[in-house]
């Protein structure tokens, strides 16, 4: 042992000592990959415990998660809702004819055998089924965001607290074990202080763009258009609106709702924040534009203050929808001592300590003191070898990676944290001021694109500011 010991130093010496002699900075890269622990699985539920569950909305999402949610044991799909028929049909036919099935939602919440429903419906739907639900004794999964508007947000929050019914906001990075390592680190002082955080979530598809299919028997007989609408403007029958309505502002929230408030899940969970001060947003309808009112383009900028858990950091998002280098999604937190990058299954530590130049660098490299008289910049030369007579060795530069499990889902173990709250009454992981705190932001950034304007917010109160 003391002989690898040894070697180490030697080894440590004599990268530091080639890169004095070279006068240029050539740090040493240790690298190291790991698997991120799993979670102990979910233990086996007796069957007079099983949660029967209702999904309200069958479309993309709501299989998705109706699909996820019943792989956790002890769950049971009861009911459906959705406004197109056909939708219904393949409900009962992915999950049995047993599933009662119904157009409106407020069958499902009427049932008493259901004891959560999943809220997979259109985002301006989102608070007020959140509140009728847990209204009528329900758990409640709603999907991200939260809400469609930033005034809705207090209501829901209200209702949590007064009906004290289990709400879980349906944005999975706050179950995922890849951010709860990244806050491990953090919290353990791996980048230092954090002073900025970017991410990217690109696309390059039509139907990464919300460009989905229409089914050809779309009609005003088969889809309850009405129903659909709610409480949105009226307008005519519209299957693009229908089966599309994420690029219309009257039923979705475009690239912030759907893409930007999963990264504010993140930022949240690892470094403990509770939002900006200061929102800024800018971007078009650049490629993808036929019938679309959400931009496909879009780029944000944020402030987020010092707090006890962090420090002062600006945050940048971009969302490009026709990513002609094929798209893609990358998150760094970025610190003074150190970053964190996740990209897919993956989390990679980066840490390159300051070093103090070698010596020529300062006196001969790209520094001022090449402008310096000749005279001057030989005495400026003996009096900074006095001042640092040895060479900064460093430390040398560390990269760790960490990756999920092949096949790992976060939206699985989003569901059994829910799951888990309903059964042993534990809080959950993203409730409706986690939930609202990542989607006011999100919102803010459309207000931002749409007037032009520069939006400040109080995350604490969870109030726009003059």
């Amino acid at each position: 042992m003391a002989d690898k010991k040894s070697s180490r130093r030697d080894f440590l010496r004599l990268a530091a000592a080639t890169t004095v002699a070279a006068g240029v900075a050539a740090p040493v890269v240790l690298a190291s990959k790991k698997t991120v622990t799993l979670k102990p699985p979910p233990r086996p539920v007796a069957p007079a415990d099983t949660l029967r569950i209702a999904t309200i909305g069958m479309g993309i999402i709501g299989f998705i998660d109706t699909e996820t949610a019943l792989e956790v044991p002890g769950t049971e799909l009861v009911a459906a809702a959705d406004c197109y028929d056909s939708r219904l049909v393949r409900t009962r036919e992915v999950f049995g004819n047993h599933v009662e099935t119904t157009r409106d939602y407020r069958e499902v919440l009427a049932r008493p055998d259901v004891d959560a429903v999943l809220l997979c419906v259109p985002d301006h739907w989102h608070a007020r089924m959140s509140v009728e639900a847990m209204e009528a004794g329900k758990a409640v999964y709603c999907e991200k965001p939260m809400v469609h508007e930033v005034a809705e947000g207090a209501s829901v929050i209200e209702a949590q607290k007064r009906t004290g019914r289990v709400f879980q906001v349906g944005s999975q990075y706050a179950s995922s074990m890849l951010y709860g390592k990244a806050r491990e680190l953090y919290e353990a002082g791996a980048i230092g202080r954090v002073n900025m955080v970017e991410a990217t979530m690109n696309r390059n598809s039509a139907l990464g763009a919300w460009q989905y299919s229409i089914p050809p028997d779309a009609s005003p007989q088969t889809i309850d258009w009405d129903r659909f609408l709610g409480d949105a403007p009226r307008h005519p029958f519209d299957a693009d609106r229908f089966f599309r309505w994420r690029k219309y502002w009257d039923y979705g929230t475009g690239v912030g709702g759907d893409l930007f408030v999963h990264l504010f899940t993140g930022i949240h969970l690892v470094l403990n924040a509770v939002g900006p001060t200061q929102v800024v947003s800018t971007g078009g309808v650049r490629f993808w534009t036929e019938k679309r009112e959400a931009p496909d383009v879009m780029m944000a900028l944020f402030d987020y203050p010092k707090t006890d858990h962090h420090a002062p950091f600006s945050l940048s998002l971009q969302c490009n929808l026709a990513d002609g280098s094929g798209g893609g999604s990358v998150f760094r937190f970025i610190g003074d001592e150190g970053a964190l990058t996740v990209e897919g299954n993956s989390l990679t530590l980066s840490q390159s300590p300051r070093r103090r130049p070698p010596d020529d660098a300062v006196i001969r490299g790209y520094n001022s003191v090449r402008t310096f008289s000749e005279a001057t910049q030989k005495a400026f030369a003996e009096q900074y070898k006095k001042a640092f007579p040895t060479p900064d060795l460093g430390s040398m530069d560390r990269k760790e990676t960490f990756e999920t499990p092949r096949g790992y889902d976060d939206r699985f173990d989003h569901f059994v944290n829910f799951f888990t709250s309903i059964r042993e009454g534990k809080p959950v992981y993203e409730d409706a001021v986690f939930g609202f705190r990542a989607a006011a932001p999100s919102l803010l950034c459309n207000m931002s694109y749409r007037d032009q304007k520069i939006y400040r917010w109080d995350p604490v109160a969870m109030q726009l500011r003059a």
